[in-house]
Order: C-alpha cells, then sequence, then structure tokens
C-alpha cells in the first residue's frame, strides 16, 4: 500500500510535468491528478521512528544499575538485560518505551522506562529528478530540501529550482505534497520556501522536459526508491499497477 501511494504520487509529477512543460521558461506546476493520493500538507512535527543501525538509551528509574544502551540489530530488534530481545525498528520512542515496560515486567515489579536516542544514522531522505545523482541519502538533523540537493550532487542543467516537490508520508501512509522555491530561498533568503526535512521524504526536482515516462520511472523510481526489484509495474492509461 506505502508503494502503491508513492508510485501514484511520483506518477503524478512526471504526468503533469510533461504535460505543462513545452519551453524551459514554461513553469511546472504538480498537482495530484487523484485527489486520494494526497492530503493537505501539514508542518505537524514528524514522530522519528527508529531503524537497523539506530543507538538508543534506555533508562529505569527505579533500578539504575539496568540502565543500558542498545543499538537496533539489523533483524529490527534490541537486546536489553532487563527484557531480553524485544522489536524495535519501526516503533516510535514512545511505542518503544511500552513495549520495555510490558517486556520488563517479567522480571521487575513497576519498571519506569525512559527511552531517548542516541543516533539516528537509520535517518534517511530520498533525492530524485533532475540532480546529479539520485539516490537514498542520510538526513542531516533539520535537513533542508537545499541541503539535500547538495548531497545529490547538485542540480542537472535542465532542472527547475523554482517549484521542487516535498512528498511526505503521514503516520497512516497517506502521502502530502508541497513545492518550494529554492531560487527564492536563495536568492531573497525567503525562509517560507524552505523546511526541515523528515526522515524518509522525497525530495523531486523536476526537468524542463521529461520526454519518456517509462525511462523517467526507470530514472527515479526504480534507482531511487529501495523496493525489491521483484515489484513491478505496469504503466496504463489511469496511472501505474503495481504487481
Amino acid at each position: 500500500m506505502v508503494l502503491r501511494q508513492t508510485l501514484v504520487a511520483l506518477w503524478a509529477l512526471s504526468a503533469l510535468a510533461s504535460l505543462a512543460a513545452c519551453s524551459t521558461t514554461q513553469s511546472i506546476r504538480p498537482r495530484p491528478v487523484n485527489a486520494q493520493a494526497f492530503a493537505p500538507w501539514s508542518d505537524a512535527p514528524v514522530e522519528y521512528r527508529l531503524g537497523a543501525g539506530d543507538k538508543i538509551k534506555v533508562g529505569f528509574l527505579l533500578t539504575p544499575e539496568l540502565d543500558e544502551e542498545a543499538t537496533v540489530a539489523p533483524d529490527g530488534a534490541i537486546a536489553l538485560k532487563a527484557t531480553g530481545r524485544i522489536p524495535a525498528a519501526n516503533l516510535t520512542l514512545d511505542e518503544l518505551q511500552a513495549e520495555v515496560e510490558t517486556a520488563a515486567r517479567r522480571n521487575l515489579r513497576h519498571p519506569v522506562v525512559s527511552v531517548g536516542v542516541v543516533e539516528t544514522p537509520s535517518a534517511r531522505v530520498i533525492v530524485g529528478g533532475a540532480v546529479a545523482a539520485p539516490g537514498v541519502y542520510p538526513l542531516p538533523p533539520r535537513g533542508s530540501p537545499l541541503e539535500a540537493v547538495m548531497l545529490a550532487g547538485g542540480l542537472q542543467p535542465a532542472a527547475r529550482m523554482d517549484e521542487v516537490v516535498i512528498l511526505r508520508r503521514r503516520r497512516d501512509n497517506v502521502m502530502m505534497m508541497r513545492t518550494v522555491d529554492l531560487n527564492r530561498f536563495v536568492s531573497r533568503a525567503d525562509i517560507s520556501q524552505s523546511l526541515a526535512l523528515a526522515p524518509e521524504d522525497i525530495v523531486f526536482v523536476p526537468r524542463s522536459h521529461i520526454a519518456e515516462v517509462n525511462l523517467w520511472l526507470d530514472e527515479n523510481i526504480e534507482k531511487v526508491l529501495p523496493f525489491s526489484r521483484s515489484v513491478g509495474y505496469t504503466i496504463t492509461s489511469n496511472g501505474v499497477i503495481v504487481h
């Protein structure tokens, strides 16, 4: 479902860009062609979800001798003295705290638990479109769209900085979309044209021309989004069907 919504979102961008861009001076204004694929943009903070490699610190208020740091293993679990192995990947800190408290009750009567983040190497941003090196990059703390573009090697000659697209997945897996004008941000220091990126955000830089949708999908989906090549898609008049 998450992959389907992401594909629909990016299909909308490609189709609209190819229709709107007849010259390098013509404006590209991405907008959803399927209203159900997008939700109104919200700047509300996105809860961080843990991933493999993240390091956390777990504290036990009444039994501080059990305090320890743990790293989320590749299988998504952490191992604590008070709980043994418990799942952690894709959980928020509040959710993990509840998991630790529940598991610790097997050995402790009234565990009072706190969980904090030490390092978040799994935080990443996906950068695609008219950049030098589309891909998945580590997300710097409070990283901006401009930083993401620079991480991806900068812009290609045909890139449009005035309408860079940001896609973000809500907690219910519905995609939100907004655009930012990086020209205004750079030339006029207009902070309204930037934002702090959240983990798993997609930054898409449109070209002035997108001639072949198949080529665009191959470049900006299969090589950018981290999913198995065993997942396929079919282009139809109504969009992309995942199979």
